[in-house]
């Protein structure tokens, strides 16, 4: 988020614009510059805080030659040979010199593959995720999603299996996608380039082949088919089609998914729904069918990839379009008009947020067990710079107030829900219906508030879906279970918060005022 601002300025100086063409979806030039900041969002946490081992070093040198490769394409559209390259040159070195290779392969239990056949196929197999990942980025959000859901599923499975490595590397992606997403979300203002997908691309092949080849053998070896979804899916699908019309299969054309999707009349918001939701049923399939036999997760993803893709090519031939039901539901709204005149429904969300997000925040911050002391260190910190900042004439912007809001909500749910013994059960039922009453509250405000600062965008739906993944895995593991609380509560939460942010006017109100007193009780419960 801090990369990515600076350099989307130098972008037309630095020859980074994506300029529209017949094949593209966009209509103006568009920074390519989102590659940037993913990348160095993985390697910056990497470097400081973790102990760089051979395979991570060899991992991180593949990750700059693809950022290094994909910004000489984004600069200069370089083609497909000097990527081709690139690509295998990085995979190269965490095979050959990191000695990463596929030993197990699907159906062949009990049978090691020799490192002359392994390590080849290695190489192909993670340029071909590359390619994957990098075709899959036709639309806004579109492969940054995917990405997002599949390395979810990534950090689970390395947490499962004890691999502190898979989990660091994932969220440490995971990390420089939602600060990417926070300028793709359509209409997006820049994109990624090929110095984001490759990197994105070569991240989860990497990490797929570490899982199950290292981390946790036990593990189904077909599992990476379900863990990579719909790109995987999707170039396969493309490469057959150009196969059968018999073109080269490096021309860039308009038959991936969606564009398949786009022209069957669904619009960019909801084709991009459409295939989060089938990526998001994938990862999770990937979690609950991680010990199953090769052959149910090899059915698993044919089933599901050929429905998709049989579906899609009936309603091509029979020249089904989704503006005929498109059509029909507009009528909706005009029979709700009633409801969004309501002055009730107006401002009543409104109301309760304001209500209930100081009361969560000072009721958690005030009567949890206690407060950890570098917790409250943190919470001095920002209750200081926010009173700082409050003097200031141009407070209700500041970058710094709004960072304090956010870093309250989650210590105030990382601390409720990290509470434990009979007494803080009292606690967390007021927190459960708090919560409970502010999900009906945003989405009353977003259904049917007037004065509404910001709508809903597909990278709204990739939340909804994250959270709706925790819970549903949330029974597997203790510590997953903590997780999806946190995650739950923290999301409706911070959702709250920017409803009331987008209609502040005053530097002094309930929000900021119940931030500065939950961070200073936080600061002084943790110094006691």
């Amino acid at each position: 988020m801090l990369v990515i601002p600076p350099l989307w300025r130098w972008a037309p100086r630095l020859g980074l614009l994506d300029v529209p063409d017949a094949r593209k979806v966009h209509a103006a030039p568009v920074p390519r510059v989102g590659g940037w900041g993913i990348t160095l969002g993985i390697l910056i946490p990497l470097t400081l805080v973790w102990n760089i081992d051979p395979l991570l070093k060899f991992y991180m040198a593949g990750a700059l030659i693809l950022f290094l490769f994909g910004v000489w394409d984004d600069a200069r559209e370089i083609g497909h040979w000097p990527k081709f390259l690139g690509q295998v040159l990085a995979a190269t070195l965490v095979v050959y010199g990191g000695g990463l290779y596929i030993w197990s392969f699907p159906f062949l239990d009990g049978v090691e593959l020799a490192p002359q056949i392994g390590k080849p196929f290695t190489v192909f197999a993670i340029v071909g995720v590359i390619n994957a990942v990098n075709h899959s980025d036709g639309l806004d959000g579109l492969a940054a999603g995917e990405a997002m859901l599949s390395l979810i599923a990534l950090a689970i499975l390395g947490h499962l299996g004890n691999s502190t490595l898979v989990v660091a590397i994932a969220l440490a992606a995971a990390g420089g996608v939602l600060g990417f997403l926070r300028y793709n979300s359509h209409p997006a203002r820049i994109f990624m380039g090929d110095s984001g997908s490759q990197v994105l691309g070569y991240t989860l092949g990497f990490l797929a082949v570490y899982l199950t080849q290292v981390a946790d053998t036990a593990l189904s070896a077909a599992l990476p088919l379900l863990i990579l979804g719909v790109p995987l899916a999707d170039i396969l699908g493309v490469l057959f089609l150009r196969v059968r019309s018999n073109v080269n299969w490096f021309k860039a054309t308009r038959n991936h998914l969606h564009h398949r999707l786009l022209d069957r009349g669904f619009k960019h918001y909801q084709t991009v729904v459409i295939i989060y939701s089938i990526q998001a049923l994938l990862a999770v399939s990937a979690v609950l069918l991680r010990y199953e036999s090769d052959l149910v997760v090899v059915a698993t993803y044919l089933l599901v990839s050929v429905a998709l893709f049989a579906v899609l090519t009936l309603a091509e031939r029979t020249g089904w379009h989704f503006i005929e039901y498109d059509r029909a539901l507009a009528r909706l709204p005009a029979a709700l008009a009633r409801l969004e005149r309501s002055r009730v429904l107006r401002e009543l969300p409104c109301v309760l947020i304001s209500v209930a997000v100081p009361t969560f925040m000072i009721l958690g911050s005030m009567t949890v067990a206690r407060v950890p002391h570098d917790v409250g260190v943190v919470a001095a910190l920002l209750a200081g710079i926010v009173a700082l900042e409050m003097g200031r004439s141009r407070a209700i912007g500041s970058m710094l107030v709004r960072l304090a809001v956010y870093v309250a909500a989650i210590a105030t749910v990382y601390l409720i829900v990290g509470s434990s013994g009979g007494g803080e059960r009292p606690l967390q039922l007021a927190t459960l219906g708090i919560t409970g009453a502010l999900v009906i509250a945003v989405s009353g405000y977003v259904g049917f508030a007037s004065d509404k600062k910001f709508g809903t965008t597909p990278t709204d739906t990739l939340i909804l879906l994250v959270v709706l993944a925790l819970l549903v895995l949330g029974n597997i593991d203790i510590g997953l279970h903590t997780l999806a609380e946190i995650v739950v509560y923290a999301v409706v939460l911070l959702y709250a918060c920017e409803v009331l942010i987008g209609r502040t006017s005053r530097r002094w109100n309930s929000l900021h005022l119940a931030t500065l007193a939950s961070l200073t009780i936080m600061a002084f419960r943790g110094a006691a």
